[in-house]
């Protein structure tokens, strides 16, 4: 249920955000679902045929839950610098998937080998911070790096920095995501 409450908010505001017809009630939302109220962390990712079309999340919990996957929704449709806004023809060829997130812990690793060994393929989402850079990837990108070795080196670059970053001893934090993904069909009104 969980999931598919999370999906229909993020269907709704970025229908809301096309269309301003299309209205949703918060507060009926939270008297509905309290749980909404509580502080949580999601990444909203949409898919055009299969290509990643807009992902846009939070690491740490710090607003409610409704506005962490309200706000994401809209930002990865509209606001992520990689793609042009979403336009509403767009809606029939996309998937969306939200991702709430654990609370991050550091992983404690002796030297890079240690930390291949350490994560855990198809389940860690990890974070690499060390001063200026900072990266993440969530688990659903081991589908495209399976390999710990792979995974590293690419969120390094994600982070704006090289593999020998590791040398370094960055910061790395280990969650997990439940997340649920569905096509963008009709929904009824929230």
């Amino acid at each position: 249920m969980l999931d598919s409450i999370l999906l229909r908010i993020a269907k709704s505001a970025i229908l809301n955000k096309l269309n301003h017809t299309y209205k949703f009630d918060e507060n009926k939302l939270l008297e509905r679902y309290p749980f909404l109220k509580k502080d949580g962390a999601t990444f909203v990712t949409l898919k055009k045929d299969g290509e990643l079309r807009g992902c846009i999340g939070s690491i740490i919990a710090y607003r409610t839950l409704l506005d962490d996957v309200i706000n994401n929704a809209i930002s990865a449709g509209f606001e992520d610098p990689r793609f042009n806004a979403l336009s509403e023809d767009e809606l029939s060829r996309l998937n969306i998937e939200v991702s709430l997130l654990s609370e991050p812990t550091i992983v404690k690793y002796e030297d890079f080998d240690n930390l291949c060994e350490k994560i855990q393929p198809n389940v860690d989402g990890l974070i690499l911070k060390h001063g200026i850079y900072q990266g993440t990837f969530l688990p659903q990108v081991w589908e495209q790096l399976p390999t710990p070795k792979l995974f590293l080196e690419h969120l390094s670059q994600k982070a704006g920095s090289s593999i020998s970053i590791y040398e370094e001893h960055p910061i790395i934090y280990r969650y997990s995501v439940d997340s649920t993904e569905e096509e963008f069909d009709e929904i009824l009104q929230l």
